[in-house]
Parts: structure tokens; sequence; C-alpha cells
């Protein structure tokens, strides 16, 4: 029987066994992630940033990366988290104090591109961030955002395929046609180990990642990148874009 995403014992999440486990020390495949993010972004916008840029990062987690890769495009980000330790988590680090300094490796590679040079990332995240709790599979329907975000999260919630499915289809739904995208995830995962407490993965390749996106992506882009950070999975998936005019059936 699959483990679905209503049976993960999300409410037991250890955000920041998380963050120790997976990026207290910068891993390279992350830092890759970050560059090819960075370069995707800058160059979606270089002829220039529209007006009252609203970005998203779905199922943000306790991962700071994907959210300040949008910093310099957005005047408004939301962050949308279900588990409730981790957005625990996420207003934390979006408090006056500032986030964690763990996540300045990952800016010392986004600065490399001048739009992000010109940006001080510190006040900036606390000025334009919002942290609000939601499930991705909820989000059907709700195009709003113009650039966004999903980082290990379609395929990290669920063993279920519809759901997986499912998932990437409500995160392509959520965004206006033409907004940048960035979407990661971990290839052939038979789920994860956080603590005492164990997550579902659906197992997905790079012909299943590119599947459920054709249809709502212009410019799809995917990155099979061979990094094995941890056993039960045998790589990540980096796929970008831009949301398409059309909407897929399913």
């Amino acid at each position: 029987m699959m483990d679905r995403n209503a049976d993960a014992p999300w409410s037991k999440f250890d955000p920041e066994a998380y963050v120790d486990l997976n990026y207290r020390t910068p891993l390279e495949v992350d830092l890759l992630i970050v560059r090819l993010m960075r370069d995707h972004f800058s160059g979606c916008f270089a002829g220039g940033v529209p007006a009252a840029v609203r970005g998203v990062d779905v199922g943000a987690g306790a991962n700071l990366y994907p959210a300040l890769s949008m910093l310099p495009w957005c005047e408004k980000l939301l962050l949308l988290e279900y588990a409730r330790p981790n957005v625990e988590y996420l207003e934390k680090q979006a408090s006056p104090a500032g986030y964690d300094t763990v996540w300045d490796p990952f800016w010392d590679v986004l600065r490399d591109h001048p739009a992000y040079e010109r940006v001080e990332p510190r006040n900036r995240f606390g000025d334009i961030v919002r942290v609000e709790r939601a499930n991705l599979l909820d989000l059907d329907g709700q195009r709003r955002w113009d650039i966004g975000t999903m980082f290990f999260v379609a395929d990290s919630i669920s063993e279920c395929p519809e759901e997986f499915r499912r998932g990437v289809a409500c995160f392509m739904g959520a965004l206006n046609e033409g907004a940048p995208f960035a979407a990661a995830f971990m290839k052939e995962s038979v789920g994860y180990r956080i603590g005492d407490h164990h997550y579902p993965a659906c197992r997905v390749d790079e012909r299943g990642v590119r599947e459920s996106l054709e249809g709502y992506a212009d410019g799809l882009e995917i990155h099979d990148l061979h990094h094995v950070v941890r056993p039960g999975h045998e790589g990540m998936i980096l796929a970008l874009g831009r949301r398409s005019p059309e909407i897929a059936t399913t």
C-alpha cells in the first residue's frame, strides 16, 4: 500500500535536523543548482523587470536558497509551507533579526551576477517575504504569481504517482502566463528520514519529470544532475522554463 501525502508525519518534521543534514555544509550539487537558477532568472529578466512582480516558493520547507534566487526580481515573495515546524522555521528566518548565516554561501554564489550584487539580501528578505501555511495539493486553479520555485516537493510528499502529477499541475497552475520557474526533484527516491521519522517519495526520473511538465512549460530545460547525496536516490533533476499560455488537461 502506498503512503500518500496525508499519511506522513508532517507535524513532527524537524527543520533544524533537515538543515544540518542538507545545508549546514553546502553541497556542490546545491551550489550548481543555485548557479543554474541565477543564470535562468537573470536571463528571463534581461530585458527589464516588470512592475509589481509577485513570487512564490511552494513547499519552501527548511530551504531558503530558492527564495533567495528570486529576491532581486520580486516586490512581494510568499513562502508556502504545510508542515507547522517548517512554517515556524521560515517565520524566524523572515524576522527582523535576519536569516541564519548558514544561507550566506548560497547568496555568495548568487551575487556573482550584478542583479544580485545590487541587493542587500537580509534587509530585502525581511521586507518582502511573507510565510503562509498551505498545502501544495490545494493550489489547483489559483494562478496569481509571476515567478515561482518548487524544490523537492511534488516528488517528496507522497509515494503515489497521481499525487506527484497533481502536485506539479498545482504548482504550474499557480503561475501566470510567461512566469519564469525552477523546480527540483530527487531522482528515483525511495523516501527519506529526518530524525526518527520516515517521509515518502514518488520515484521519478528525467522522463517522468518532463512528461509532468509538458503542456505547462515553454523553453523547458531538464538538467539531470548525477549527484547522490544520501542512500536511497540516484541524483537530482532541475527543471527550468517559463509558464506557457496553454493549460494542460489532466
